[in-house]
């Protein structure tokens, strides 16, 4: 599975990415403040809740796909609250449509980042198309984002944060998308959030809205 019509995926490359994802989403989520966090399923959960588990934090345990229309969704139903969707490039594919979407809807309170190892992570470490010539950002960009951009090194990074936070922010024009290369590594699990459903919803609700749920 290593070729595609269009050429060869690279197995290597990844493999010597300077940026390495818990520092990435520990520097992302600095300061967050009221933020409302979307984590696609499997290590960006365990990046997160590695910084917090908190209650304004809401992971998805085995919605592939739907990190970044869950996003939307909370976009639009709290125009006054920023979002920001943490999802991995296996689980972004999957979910390519959504993209059309928010391109069309354009919130101006989302950010998405794709943490792009360009493995599928949770299956074994296949490659995606990413470690290809695949070119998200680029897709971000036809689809309507209004700001998209690709972050391969620690200075891109550094120089990249206070536009994601605008994307966040009310100044934002649109919504914002960057994909971070980051090192193809076993991470580890580390700290889990709670599994089951019904609690996941409950705390976040409570949370977002206030509400004291019985």
């Amino acid at each position: 599975m290593d070729k595609m019509f269009n050429g060869t995926l690279d197995r290597d490359r990844a493999a010597d990415y300077p940026l390495r994802r818990r520092e990435v989403v520990a520097q992302l989520l600095a300061d967050r403040g009221d933020m409302l966090v979307v984590a696609g399923l499997g290590a960006p959960v365990w990046d997160c809740t590695a910084v917090e588990d908190h209650p304004l934090n809401f992971p998805l345990w085995g919605a592939m796909g739907g990190a970044a229309a869950l996003g939307l969704g909370l976009a639009m139903a709290q125009p006054g609250r920023r979002v920001l969707v943490i999802t991995g490039d296996g689980e972004m594919l999957m979910g390519l449509g959504a993209l059309t979407t928010i391109g069309a809807q354009q919130p101006d309170n989302l950010a998405v980042v794709v943490c792009d190892n360009e493995r599928y992570g949770e299956t074994g470490m296949q490659l995606t198309h990413t470690a290809g010539n695949l070119d998200l950002p680029a897709m971000a960009l036809a689809a309507g984002f209004a700001t998209a951009a690709k972050i391969s090194s620690d200075n891109e990074f550094k120089a990249a944060l206070p536009a994601i936070r605008t994307a966040l922010g009310r100044t934002a024009s649109g919504p914002g998308f960057w994909s971070i290369k980051i090192r193809a590594e076993e991470t580890g699990i580390g700290a889990m959030p709670p599994k089951d459903g019904v609690t996941l919803k409950d705390r976040f609700r409570s949370a977002l809205l206030g509400q004291k749920l019985s």
